[in-house]
């Protein structure tokens, strides 16, 4: 077992496990999805992307025992992403990582069937049209997540202040204050994306996400992904168990259209 939530990414407790505590895991709009270039509609209608996160304020870094976490104060509009496939302005709450033991696996979504070593998700939700998190997390439009690439190569100078923490909080429950991080330093330059209807990707695996997948990916130092290898699934006491392959196999696209802001 790889967390006690009742769900992990071990062998008993890992996606092909998850149905059965959450039927939904087998639904029509589930992710993440295997992108095929060639197969993504160029949309006219889609917007630039624009991210205002410059009054963001990072609260705190956190093993939840599945991934590390960084959460921001969303009480107000001062980190919100609007355009692209979105009607109006989602507010940043999260961010969080999933990566691989190997550098050949470990992203979520896959283009052309090919993985990166990790990928970066920031979770925004629709306070325009819902009152909390939780509820925005239940309904169709209620959650937008940002997927971004990384593969390794140069070292990224503005991870280093994210790597640098990840010593403090390397057994699931730990957490340490994190602030003034703007998460736009993680953003690559080109914002182009595929954008899909789709779902979280962990559980309760909620069918209440637009996804917006970053086609450019950003480079990460071989050092720096090692530091994401060193924290554990478990709590210190536990029996120490590194956390590596938390990512969901891509899942069937059941008649979705995959749409691109750019032509291919």
């Amino acid at each position: 077992m790889t967390g006690h939530h009742g769900w992990g990414y071990g062998q008993n407790d890992g996606p092909s496990q998850w149905h059965k505590l959450y039927p939904i895991a087998r639904g029509d709009r589930q992710s993440p999805i295997n992108i095929v270039s060639s197969k993504a509609l160029f949309s006219p209608r889609l917007k630039p992307l624009k991210l205002s996160y410059e009054g963001c304020t990072s609260l705190s870094i956190a093993n939840n025992g599945h991934s590390v976490q960084v959460d921001f104060n969303d009480s107000d509009d001062r980190s919100v992403m609007t355009g692209g496939p979105l009607d109006g302005p989602y507010r940043l709450k999260q961010f969080h990582f999933h990566w691989g033991k190997k550098h050949n696996v470990g992203s979520e979504h896959t283009v052309d069937g090919k993985s990166f070593p990790s990928e970066l998700h920031l979770v925004h939700w629709n306070a325009r049209k819902y009152s909390t998190f939780g509820e925005a997390a239940s309904a169709p439009d209620g959650l937008a997540v940002v997927g971004v690439f990384l593969e390794t190569g140069d070292e990224h100078p503005s991870m280093n202040r994210l790597t640098d923490a990840l010593y403090m909080v390397r057994f699931k429950g730990t957490k340490a204050q994190f602030c003034r991080f703007n998460p736009m330093c993680l953003l690559p330059a080109l914002r182009h994306y595929w954008t899909y209807p789709g779902s979280l990707t962990t559980p309760p695996l909620s069918e209440s996400v637009t996804w917006i997948v970053l086609r450019e990916p950003i480079s990460i130092s071989e050092k720096q992904m090692e530091k994401f290898r060193s924290l554990h699934f478990t709590s210190e006491e536990d029996e120490r168990i590194h956390m590596v392959n938390n990512f969901r196999p891509p899942q069937p696209l059941k008649g979705r259209v995959v749409k691109a802001s750019f032509w291919a």
